[in-house]
């Protein structure tokens, strides 16, 4: 556990102790699954890429140097080490900019012919105005109109009820 102090106000210290979690357990249970003796080959990795991640294009030659990369960040000289990952490189690994989001697959999956907002969640902030934010009034009208045309998320604001103990939900002032 390391310790990070940090100076409050210019004459005060105030000192953190940081906790560095380890990899999650469903992270372990891969690397163990597709590791062998604590630590996973380029050609592991290769496995974990197509089976896990559903990559069925990338090659054996892009895992290889997805590992060259890592143990190259990690500032370790390739002669002395072996090209592996432990859990904790890959774990890093897994968030790296090595391990980008998949594509979206170029056809289209659905019929696009419906409205528009039947595609995104359309929503408005301050739903409740009449008008402007500055200078209008508010009214449940307006997200009576919005739900009518197809909005689906309003804002509600929350205020502590007057005895403090419970909230009011209101559509404005």
């Amino acid at each position: 556990m390391s310790k990070q102090t940090y100076r409050v106000c210019l004459c005060f210290r105030r000192q953190f102790k940081l906790r560095e979690g380890g990899p999650p357990v469903d992270i372990k249970e891969l690397f163990s699954h597709y590791s062998e003796n604590r630590v996973m080959t380029p050609e592991h990795l290769h496995r974990f890429m197509v089976e896990v991640q559903g990559d069925d294009k990338v090659t054996k030659e892009e895992a290889e140097a997805a590992v060259d990369a890592m143990i190259k960040e990690l500032k370790h000289h390739p002669i002395f080490h072996r090209r592996v990952l432990n859990l904790d490189t890959f774990f890093r690994y897994l968030f790296s900019d090595l391990n980008p989001p998949l594509p979206f697959p170029p056809k289209v999956m659905k019929d696009m012919e419906a409205p528009l907002s039947h595609y995104f969640v359309y929503t408005g902030h301050n739903s409740y105005l009449t008008g402007n934010q500055i200078s209008s009034n508010c009214s449940v009208v307006p997200i009576i109109e919005a739900l009518k045309s197809g909005v689906r998320v309003i804002e509600l604001d929350m205020w502590p009820s007057s005895s403090k103990d419970d909230i009011d939900i209101v559509h404005g002032g």
